[in-house]
C-alpha cells in the first residue's frame, strides 16, 4: 500500500486557505474601485487647490582658522580634528545676517496674481514694483488689490475677503488711498503709508495684482528660522544651506544673497586689521607732514640768511652717521610707541583685540609677538562673530575666553621684555648721538646751528618716507584680501516637497482599498453568524447531509412550483442523501429543527417532503410546531383542525391529514395555538399518530419548533430516525450551535446531520463546482452547464444582475453630478 503524503496534503490545504479568503474578499470589488476613485478625486482636487511648497538648497566652504598657538594653549584640542563650524551655523541663522541678505533682496513687498484658485505669488513676475519708505510709518501684512488702468495711471482697492484665507481680524488698510487714481512713479504719502509705485512691464494694462507689505524686522526673524544649516558630512567644513519655500526663485535669491553676505562679512572682518593700521599710519602721517614742513622752511630760511651753500666735508661722515643713529632712534620711538600700545590693551584686560595692528605690518620683525598677536586678533573675531548669536555664557563662548587669557599672559610678558630691551637699545644710541654732538662743538656757530637743523629735517624725512611705504603696503593688503570662504554650488533649483503627488495618489489608491477592506474585515470579526461552509465546520460537529441555495421566489413551494430552479436541484440532492440513511426502515420518519426561529425549518420541511413526493414516496409533513405554526399557510389551509386538536383528543388522526394538490404529497396542520405546547408533544397520542403514519406513509416529515428556544425537540428527536438541524447562512450565532454540539458530543441525541441553508457564497469553488465540507457531492449555482439546463433560472439571474449594475452606474452617476 502506497505511504500517503501528509506534507504534501499540508501544503494543499494552505493553498486552499490562501485561495479561500482571496475569493471571500475579492468579491467586494465594487467597494474597492468606488473608494479609489474617491480618494483619487479627492487626491487630485487637493493638488488643485494646494500651493506646492519647494526646497532650494545651496553650499559653501568654510575654512576652520585656528592657528597653531590657539591648539597648543588649548591642550584639549591637540589631538582632535578642528572642525568645528557651530559658530558659523549660528551666524548664518541670526538675524543680523537676515538683515544684511535681506538688503541685497526685495522681499518687503509680495505680489500675488488675482485669481480663485490658490495663492499664486508672482515675485520677479510682477508687472509692478513698491518702494517703502519703511523710515515712514506702514501698514503690513493687509492685502490691497491694485488695479493698472493704463501705462500711466493705477488705481488702490481693498482686497476682498477669502482670498488666501486671509484672518478677518487683520488690521485694516489704509483707507485714504483706495478707490483712488495714481501715476506711476507718483510718491504716495499718508498718515499710514509711504512708498512708490513703478510698472516694470507696460503691456499688462487692464490687471490686477494683489500686492502686501511686509515688516523688515518680522521678515529677518521668520528668515533666520526658515534657514537649516548642516554639515555635508563629519569629516568637511562644507556646510548645506536650505529653505523652504512656495517660490522657488524668491528661495533660491534668499540663500545666494546669505552666502554673499556671509563672505562679505568675513571679508570686512579681515580687512579691519589693515584699515586700522592705515588708520594709525595717517595719524602718525599727520604729525609728520606738519613737522617736517617747519623743519624744512627753517633749514631753508637758514641758508638763506647765512648764505651757506654747504658745510664742511670733514664732518659729513660724522653727520651721516649722526642721521643713521637718529633714524635708528626714531625707529625705536616709533616701535616702543607701540609696544606701549599693547601693554596698554593688555593691563585693560579687554576681550575685544580686533583693534590691535599686527607688528609686522608697522615693521616690526619678532616673529614670536606677530603670532600670539594675530592668535589673539582671530580669537578676537570669533568670540564677536559667537556674540551675535548667543550670549556670554556660552560654553563656546567661556572656551575662548579661556584661551584668550592663555595668550594675554604670553603676550603680555613678551610685551613687557620687549619695552625694556627697546628702552636699552634707545639709551646706548643716545650715548652715540652725544658723542657725536660734542664733536660738532668745535665747528663755527652758523654751521653747527645748520647742522643740526638739517639733522632733524633728515630725521622726518626718513620717518615721512617709511610711514608712506606702510601705508602704501597696508592699502596692497587690503585690496589683495579675499575672504577664506566660498560658495562651493550656489542655489539654483527647488525639490518638491509638498504635496507629495506621486506618494499622495499612491496613497490614495492604499486607503481606497483599505478602508473597505478593513471594514469588511472589521465586520466579519465581530459578525457571530455562520457565514460559509468553512464556519460551519469549525463550529458545527455534526455531519452535513446537504446545502441549499437561497431563493428568491416569491413562493415557499419552490420544488413544485419552479422545479428546474438550483434550488429545487438541491432538494434533489438532499433526497439522494436521505435515501442511503435508515436504508433499513420500510418508512423513514425524519424530524426538521434548527436554533431559532426563521432559519428555514418549515421552508426545509414543505421542499423536501416535495422532493420525496416527485421521487414516488407518499409522503406526508406534519406541522409539529405548536408555537407559531406555518405549514398551513404555505398550503392555503385553514388551521383550525390540526395536530393540537388531535393530541387534545377532539379529533382522529384520519381527521387531521390532508391531501395536498399534488400527487403522493400529504400534511398535516399544526392546528390551534394551543396553552401547554410542551406537555401535548410529550404525549403517548404522538407516538400513536407517528405509528399511524408509518403504516399508511413512505415518508414522515415533522416540522418542529427551534430547540435552542424549547425544550420538547430534544425529546422528539429520540422518535425519529433522521434529525436534520437547519443552519442559515448569515443568519444562525456561532454560540446557538453550542447545545446540539454538545448533545451529539455527549451522544444524547443519534441520527443528527447538518443542512446549510440560503446558501448565497457557499465554499471553494473549483472552475464552476462547489465541495462542501460534508459528504455530498453538489452542483454550484457558479456551475455554467447547470444555468444551461436550467435556463429559467440563468435568465432570471442574468436579469438580476443587469438591473444591480445600471443602479450602481446610476448611483455612482448621480454622486459625480453632486460634487
Amino acid at each position: 500500500m502506497e505511504k500517503l503524503d501528509l506534507s504534501q496534503l499540508d501544503n494543499e490545504e494552505k493553498a486552499l486557505e490562501i485561495r479561500y479568503v482571496i475569493a471571500k474578499y475579492i468579491r467586494y470589488w465594487p467597494w474597492y474601485i468606488l473608494f479609489i476613485l474617491i480618494f483619487l478625486i479627492a487626491t487630485f482636487l487637493f493638488h488643485r487647490y494646494t500651493v506646492d511648497e519647494y526646497e532650494v538648497t545651496g553650499s559653501m566652504i568654510i575654512k576652520t582658522n585656528t592657528s597653531p598657538e590657539a591648539r597648543i594653549l588649548d591642550r584639549s584640542n591637540i589631538f582632535s580634528s578642528g572642525i568645528n563650524l557651530e559658530n558659523d551655523i549660528l551666524r548664518l541663522r541670526s538675524k543680523n545676517l537676515a538683515h544684511e541678505a535681506l538688503q541685497k533682496v526685495h522681499f518687503d513687498v509680495e505680489y500675488f496674481a488675482k485669481t480663485n484658485i490658490k495663492a499664486i505669488e508672482l515675485y520677479d513676475r510682477s508687472p509692478i514694483r513698491i518702494d517703502v519708505d519703511w523710515d515712514h510709518l506702514q501698514v503690513t501684512d493687509t492685502p490691497s488689490e491694485l488695479q493698472i488702468l493704463s501705462e500711466e495711471n493705477f488705481k488702490i482697492l481693498p482686497e476682498t475677503s477669502g482670498f488666501m484665507d486671509f484672518n478677518s481680524a487683520m488690521a485694516a488698510g489704509d483707507e485714504s488711498i483706495y478707490n483712488k487714481t495714481f501715476r506711476f512713479g507718483e510718491e504716495i504719502e499718508t498718515g499710514r503709508s509711504k512708498f512708490t509705485v513703478f510698472l516694470v512691464n507696460p503691456g499688462r494694462a487692464g490687471e490686477s495684482i494683489v500686492f502686501s507689505l511686509k515688516n523688515p524686522a518680522v521678515l529677518e526673524e521668520q528668515l533666520g528660522r526658515s534657514i537649516n544649516v548642516s554639515l555635508v558630512n563629519e569629516y568637511s567644513s562644507v556646510l548645506r544651506l536650505s529653505t523652504n519655500t512656495k517660490v522657488v526663485e524668491k528661495g533660491r535669491d534668499y540663500i545666494n544673497a546669505l552666502m554673499t553676505s556671509y563672505i562679505d562679512y568675513d571679508l570686512n572682518e579681515k580687512n579691519r586689521i589693515q584699515e586700522n593700521t592705515i588708520k594709525f599710519i595717517e595719524e602718525q602721517l599727520g604729525f609728520l607732514e606738519d613737522s617736517l614742513k617747519n623743519k624744512e622752511q627753517e633749514l631753508q630760511n637758514f641758508k638763506v640768511e647765512n648764505k651757506m651753500l654747504d658745510v664742511s666735508a670733514e664732518f659729513s661722515n660724522i653727520l651721516t652717521k649722526m642721521n643713521t643713529l637718529d633714524e635708528m632712534s626714531a625707529e625705536l620711538d616709533y616701535q616702543l610707541n607701540y609696544f606701549e600700545q599693547i601693554r596698554q590693551y593688555m593691563e585693560q584686560k579687554s576681550k575685544d583685540f580686533s583693534d590691535v595692528i599686527a607688528p609686522s605690518v608697522i615693521g616690526v620683525p619678532d616673529p614670536l609677538l606677530n603670532g600670539l598677536i594675530q592668535t589673539l586678533v582671530t580669537l578676537s573675531q570669533d568670540r564677536r562673530k559667537l556674540l551675535a548669536t548667543v550670549n556670554e555664557n556660552h560654553p563656546e563662548v567661556t572656551k575662548i575666553d579661556v584661551q584668550m587669557e592663555k595668550v594675554q599672559e604670553a603676550l603680555f610678558e613678551n610685551v613687557v621684555n620687549l619695552i625694556e630691551n627697546t628702552r636699552q637699545k634707545k639709551t646706548n644710541i643716545q650715548n652715540d648721538i652725544d658723542f657725536y654732538d660734542s664733536q660738532f662743538a668745535t665747528l663755527p656757530e652758523s654751521e653747527s646751528q645748520y647742522t643740526g637743523i638739517f639733522r632733524e629735517f633728515k630725521l622726518r624725512e626718513s620717518l615721512y618716507t617709511y610711514l608712506l611705504e606702510k601705508r602704501a603696503e597696508a592699502g596692497i593688503a587690503m585690496a589683495s584680501n579675499v575672504s577664506d570662504n566660498s560658495i562651493l554650488d550656489p542655489a539654483k533649483r527647488g525639490t518638491l516637497i509638498f504635496p507629495k503627488k506621486q506618494q499622495n495618489y499612491g496613497l490614495a489608491v492604499v486607503l481606497g482599498f483599505l478602508i473597505p477592506f478593513g471594514f469588511i474585515v472589521v465586520r466579519d470579526i465581530f459578525d457571530d453568524t455562520i457565514k460559509d461552509q468553512r464556519d460551519l465546520k469549525k463550529n458545527f460537529m455534526i455531519p452535513q447531509l446537504g446545502i441549499i441555495g437561497y431563493s428568491q421566489k416569491e413562493t415557499n413551494q419552490v420544488v413544485l412550483e419552479h422545479p428546474k430552479s438550483a434550488v429545487a436541484e438541491s432538494f434533489r440532492s438532499l433526497r439522494s442523501a436521505i435515501t442511503y440513511l435508515a436504508s433499513g426502515k420500510n418508512t423513514k420518519k425524519i424530524l426538521v429543527t434548527s436554533s431559532v426561529s426563521g432559519e428555514g425549518k418549515t421552508f426545509t420541511s414543505l421542499n423536501l417532503a416535495s422532493a420525496m413526493a416527485l421521487g414516488s414516496k407518499k409522503t406526508i409533513v406534519v406541522g409539529g410546531d405548536l408555537r407559531r405554526p406555518k405549514l398551513a399557510s404555505y398550503f392555503g389551509h385553514s388551521d383550525k383542525i390540526g395536530l393540537s386538536t388531535y393530541l387534545i383528543g377532539k379529533v382522529e388522526a384520519e381527521d387531521i391529514i390532508f391531501k395536498s394538490q399534488h400527487d403522493n404529497l400529504y400534511f398535516v396542520p399544526s392546528g390551534v395555538i394551543p396553552p401547554n405546547p410542551a406537555e401535548l408533544l410529550q404525549t403517548q397520542r404522538l407516538k400513536d399518530l407517528l405509528h399511524h403514519l408509518e403504516e399508511r406513509f413512505d415518508v414522515v416529515i415533522f416540522d418542529t419548533p427551534p430547540m435552542g428556544l424549547v425544550s420538547e425537540t430534544i425529546d422528539l428527536m429520540r422518535l425519529f430516525d433522521i434529525n436534520l438541524y437547519v443552519v442559515r447562512q448569515s443568519y444562525t450565532v456561532k454560540d446557538h450551535l453550542v447545545m446540539i454540539n454538545d448533545l451529539f458530543n455527549n451522544k444524547q441525541v443519534k441520527n443528527v446531520y447538518g443542512v446549510f441553508n440560503g446558501i448565497i457564497n457557499s465554499g471553494y469553488h473549483y472552475e464552476g463546482y462547489n465541495y462542501g465540507y460534508g459528504n455530498t457531492y453538489l452542483y454550484s449555482q457558479n456551475n455554467k452547464y447547470m444555468y444551461n439546463y436550467y435556463g429559467e433560472d440563468l435568465d432570471s439571474k442574468k436579469k438580476r444582475i443587469k438591473k444591480n449594475d445600471s443602479s450602481f452606474m446610476k448611483k455612482l452617476k448621480k454622486a459625480f453630478r453632486a460634487k
